[in-house]
């Protein structure tokens, strides 16, 4: 990281994953606009550097990440105290006292002991952090959350993402039911794309094999950000479970469909706009990060899917390749 000469910084921490970065661009772009002339660095994954800078919300990044979803060291941090430092990682006062052992002029936190409780467990994700700079008197808009149109033309422009990798277990539906939903969207006559992250190309030839999905559109191992961005702005629909890819399909307007299951999708689920389906059996809540899928997903039936995903796709499909 390298600070702009003579700007003072401002540090955000936010070291998670995709979704929560993207769902964090309303609060960043809101710590930009209320100090202009500054410099905002976000602490965070190095593997997210590149979306972090493609959302035009932060200047630098500084590389941070710990197991898990815990907080990491800031030590490393390499220049003068921050003017300003911003706790957008949880409401705990380990994510605070990261921050704090970084002497900045000014500390935002969740966990000041100074004020009272702002967190609450029913509020969406991208609303709790406008709200929470809303009470330190910065305005952030919550639906402030699009990305700039990637530089690169997309790799199968027009076709059907369908992504069934998840962080968890638990928010991750079985690879045959999305197998099943591949194979009837190719036979309507949409060319599918499967894609998965790192580690995830077992997974992803479990759907695509099934579903006849040829070689060239099995993208499996993570596709760098700027290729997977353009692979989802330039689709016809994105189909995931609850994961950053749903969040990148908001992110960029693209029609889709996401299957929640341990978190309802009111609390991290898309705006409430015709072109985004969120597929949700209500129950109690569960554990995003369990180790099996989750009953609620369960109850998610391919024939829901496929229903939801034509209802949004164009009657002149792009066709699929064989």
């Amino acid at each position: 990281m390298t600070a702009a000469p003579d700007a003072p910084c401002l540090l955000a921490l936010r070291a998670l994953g995709l979704g929560d970065l993207l769902t964090g661009v309303p609060a960043l772009r809101g710590i930009r606009r209320a100090h202009p002339g500054h410099h905002l660095v976000l602490a965070l994954p190095p593997a997210l550097t590149e979306a972090a800078l493609a959302t035009g919300a932060v200047d630098t990044v500084l590389p941070a990440e710990a197991p898990g979803r815990a907080v990491p060291s800031l030590a490393h941090w390499p220049g003068p105290r921050p003017r300003l430092a911003v706790d957008l990682h949880g409401n705990g006062p380990e994510s605070r006292d990261a921050l704090a052992a970084l002497r900045p002029h000014r500390l935002l936190a969740h966990a000041d002991p100074g004020r009272p409780p702002l967190w609450r467990a029913d509020e969406h994700e991208r609303e709790r952090w406008c709200r929470f700079l809303g009470s330190y008197g910065i305005a952030a808009d919550p639906s402030d959350l699009r990305l700039p149109p990637p530089a690169a033309p997309s790799p199968a422009p027009g076709a059907v993402v369908v992504h069934p990798g998840a962080d968890a277990a638990a928010r991750r539906w079985p690879a045959g039911r999305f197998a099943e939903v591949a194979r009837r969207l190719r036979a309507a006559g949409h060319r599918v794309v499967v894609t998965g992250g790192p580690g995830e190309e077992a997974l992803v030839r479990a759907v695509a094999g099934p579903a006849g999905v040829p070689g060239r559109d099995v993208l499996g191992g993570g596709l760098p950000f700027g290729a997977l961005s353009s692979l989802v702005a330039g689709a016809a629909l994105v189909v995931s479970g609850d994961t950053g890819l749903a969040h990148l399909a908001v992110a960029h307007g693209t029609p889709s469909v996401t299957l929640f299951g341990p978190v309802s999708p009111e609390l991290w689920g898309p705006p409430r706009v015709p072109r985004h389906v969120a597929l949700w059996h209500p129950g109690p809540p569960g554990d995003p990060h369990g180790t099996a899928p989750d009953p609620r997903l369960l109850l998610i039936r391919p024939t829901e899917v496929v229903a939801a995903a034509l209802a949004l796709l164009p009657s002149r499909p792009v066709p699929p390749r064989s």
